[in-house]
């Protein structure tokens, strides 16, 4: 089973209940808001539920003054069905869905935060100042919404077991082949052995070459893409520890995956799967990055200023410190530039 949060929700009597799957750590992570859950969960269910789901994700606060009744009746269907949707949620009953809406709802205005979506979709008569902002809203969102729902128990499991590896193996096609690369250039910048495929035959072959001593990390925004789900899944078979970084947790690559880390990506008119997704999975990509990069820090604070210095000579107005005889002498004449160097080791390597 894969390694993923699940709510919290409560038994009929009300006791607090752990539905984490059997094993695995749950950690001091906030618990994703209902609305983060039930957009991530979208895809998997079924259409009379997606409607209820659609519903309170475009106005939770509504939603949560609503009886049942008048929520079936918006969607075009029946209570019977909003108390399904309500136990596939994990939740027991509707009453207890209208409760935490209503609490959310009342924590975001304590915020200074709307709990209504704010409408992404770029429409013909926007301004370019309108998309600006629309734009802006949506990427702040997406970070912030990523980082509220990632569970760090789930996070760390994966830093443990990529410190210990081998190597690793990114997989991600389309847009998710660059998230991947820059994940594989920040880890081969601090010593990690890594590879990033996104051609569906070297990604199989790469995969069954692993073997239990392995981590392979598949990206994948809808979690149904065929190549990444194959390489992962032929990982998996070889014993190797198998990562997923989507948006949905319940998509077929969760199959293949030991620890799942999820996005919060919203997708508008201009930005589906492509764009919408590149900002929440790289935050997931730095969080893990610099969680690994700290586990082992003087290796990584050595590494970095390293490879620094070996690419600095290819800046303008930069030049590399050569190893040699006068390197001694090249120090001591530019101290402050050795300084400088050292405390720019921790950069990124962009050029």
């Amino acid at each position: 089973m894969a390694k993923t949060a699940k709510p919290t929700g409560s038994d009929d009597d009300g006791a607090a209940r752990d539905d984490s799957p059997a094993g695995v750590a749950r950690g001091d992570s906030p618990a994703p808001t209902t609305v983060l859950r039930i957009r991530s969960l979208l895809p998997s269910l079924a259409p009379a539920e997606q409607r209820v789901a659609q519903r309170i994700v475009d106005d939770p606060e509504r939603v949560a003054a609503s009886s049942i009744t008048q929520l079936a009746k918006d969607c075009d269907t029946s209570e019977a069905t909003v108390i399904r949707f309500c136990r596939t949620i994990d939740f027991t009953g509707y009453r207890e869905l209208r409760l935490a809406l209503a609490t959310e709802a009342g924590q975001a205005r304590g915020a200074g935060i709307s709990a209504r979506e704010v409408a992404g979709d770029i429409n013909p008569d926007d301004t370019l100042v309108t998309v600006v902002e629309k734009i802006a809203y949506t990427d702040a969102r997406a970070v912030e919404d990523t980082a509220a729902q990632l569970d760090t128990a789930v996070l760390q499991g994966v830093v443990d077991r990529m410190a210990a590896a081998r190597r690793v193996d990114i997989y991600g096609v389309g847009a998710s082949a660059f998230v991947a690369a820059d994940l594989q250039q920040k880890l081969h910048r601090i010593g990690v052995t890594s590879f990033a495929w996104s051609d569906n035959h070297v990604m199989l072959t790469s995969a069954a070459l692993l073997t239990e001593h392995d981590v392979a990390l598949a990206v994948s925004h809808t979690g149904t893409t065929i190549d990444t789900i194959n390489a992962l899944a032929e990982a998996r078979r070889r014993g190797a520890a198998t990562v997923a970084v989507t948006n949905f947790p319940r998509s077929p690559i969760s199959e293949a995956a030991d620890y799942i880390l999820t996005t919060a990506a919203r997708e508008t008119t201009f930005r589906s799967g492509a764009t919408a997704s590149r900002l929440a999975q790289l935050t997931v990509i730095d969080c893990l990055f610099v969680g690994l990069a700290q586990s082992r820090y003087t290796d990584s604070r050595s590494a970095l200023a390293t490879t620094y210095d070996a690419v600095r000579g290819l800046r303008v107005g930069e030049q590399r410190r050569r190893p040699g005889p006068r390197a001694d002498e090249a120090a001591a004449g530019d101290s402050s530039a050795a300084e400088d160097s050292h405390q720019r080791g921790n950069g990124d390597g962009a050029v």
